[in-house]
């Protein structure tokens, strides 16, 4: 049968639709109003409207209760609905100690005058299940030591980003090692394509990533020259606009660099302005730290998506489909936030395909889901707490990252009930935590 909203207030019958996969998750109760209780509400539902019913030839609550029963029938009946049958649906619930989730449907309404009112309420429930067996799940550490090299090459950005670029006043061409300060105009071998134009450029002549075409045709260059030259560019090429295209060149050469990389010692090193940081083995050992940091952050993230997996193969619960369809909005929601972010324009999303993103997020948002259910179970089980103080800490260092006010953040996630929810979240989040720790 068709479901309703159970607030919503269409009395007409349920049309009969296609029969549809069964539900795990899926509960129904059947629910009987007394027939006094619904006499007694249909009553005050009546006095109500009598007393606000505006009809012509008669004054403003004067009206008969006949004659406002007689055009208002069907609006007194759905007031009826909207105020007996949420508590009723909520006593039964509580009676069968069933808590659902999400917005209970109301199927195979029966409302007469002077007769029980009687529906079956359809929904969904968290099933139950347990995680025993959840502290055998084991993840290898992966290893974080930090070697000499790691530390070198980031010592050698260091220094890359403080060199500077000096005049060669030399009366001598471009060579291998050398910087070429050049403009250029190029433009596309095809009809109709757009010219490029840069007046400042630094080219590395012999560089690894300068492209061999003007590595080329400039060395041996002078200062003042122009060089004129095609370069055809690899179908694979970074720049998807130069891909497999052929481009003539006009560069004219104005001056030769030379880079000048800072020398590695101490006063170098206070020069970087860093608090603690006055000597080349302190900047050292401050590298080593922080490479260690990042490895054991990105090694703690893969261990912990590792432990997820296991659980959900570990623990194939059912999963409400409210839920997932809640969670698949919310992907959906990041994403295209994120792609709004880029450039994306409005006329590009209306032109997306929904339900097929939607699909194609259904599979995640299932362990998703899954896997915050298991991980609130494992929480009760290891006695996990958030605590109101917690709370605070969490919207405090939200707000900060996000530069906004914490008292005005707390106050949008009130409206938008998302207190329970971040609580929950910080919940499962330390859950993830103590299985990281104990799988080790």
């Amino acid at each position: 049968m068709k479901a309703i909203p159970l607030t919503s207030t269409d009395l007409t019958p349920p049309e009969a639709t296609a029969e549809v996969t069964k539900n795990p998750c899926e509960r129904e109760v059947s629910v009987e109003i007394a027939a006094d209780v619904v006499a007694a509400e249909m009553k005050s539902a009546l006095e109500r409207f009598q007393k606000h019913a505006r009809i012509p030839g008669f004054r403003k609550g004067k009206v008969p209760a006949s004659v406002v029963k007689g055009k208002f029938e069907q609006e007194i009946k759905t007031e009826v609905v909207e105020r007996l049958l949420p508590g009723a649906f909520r006593e039964e619930s509580k009676k069968q100690n069933l808590v659902p989730i999400g917005q209970p449907q109301v199927i195979d309404l029966e409302f007469e005058e002077g007769k029980p009112l009687k529906f079956r309420a359809a929904f969904e429930v968290v099933p139950e299940f347990t995680v025993d067996g959840y502290k055998e799940i084991k993840v290898a550490a992966e290893p974080t030591a930090v070697d000499e090299a790691e530390v070198q090459k980031t010592l050698d950005g260091l220094l890359e980003r403080g060199s500077t670029y000096e005049n060669v006043d030399e009366d001598r061409g471009l060579a291998d090692g050398d910087y070429a300060s050049v403009a250029f105009k190029g433009k596309g071998t095809e009809e109709g394509a757009e010219p490029v134009e840069m007046n400042d450029v630094l080219v590395d002549i012999g560089g690894e990533n300068t492209i061999k075409d003007f590595t080329e045709n400039l060395r041996g260059a002078k200062a003042g020259e122009t060089k004129s030259f095609d370069v055809t560019y690899a179908e694979d090429f970074g720049d998807e606009r130069l891909a497999g295209k052929t481009l003539h060149y006009d560069v004219e050469v104005k001056g030769i660099k030379k880079k000048a990389v800072p020398e590695l010692n101490d006063e170098w090193v206070k020069e970087l302005g860093q608090e603690g940081l006055n000597t080349v083995d302190e900047l050292k050992a401050r590298i080593r730290e922080g490479i260690e940091h990042e490895k054991k952050h990105q090694a703690d993230h893969k261990r912990k998506d590792e432990i997820l997996h296991k659980l959900n193969e570990l623990f194939p619960i059912d999963v409400p489909r409210v839920l997932v369809e809640n969670a698949i909005d919310q992907r959906l929601e990041r994403g295209l936030r994120q792609l709004v972010s880029q450039g994306l324009r409005a006329e590009d999303i209306k032109r997306m395909d929904l339900s097929k993103l939607r699909e194609g997020q259904r599979e995640g948002a299932v362990k998703d889901v899954r896997a915050n259910l298991l991980l609130e179970k494992v929480a009760d089980a290891e006695g996990i707490t958030v605590t109101d103080e917690d709370l605070d800490k969490e919207i405090t260092a939200a707000a900060m990252q996000g530069r906004q006010n914490p008292a005005l953040l707390r106050q949008q996630l009130e409206e938008r009930n998302g207190l329970d929810a971040l609580r929950s979240q910080l919940r499962c989040d330390r859950a993830l935590d103590a299985l990281l720790k104990q799988s080790e």
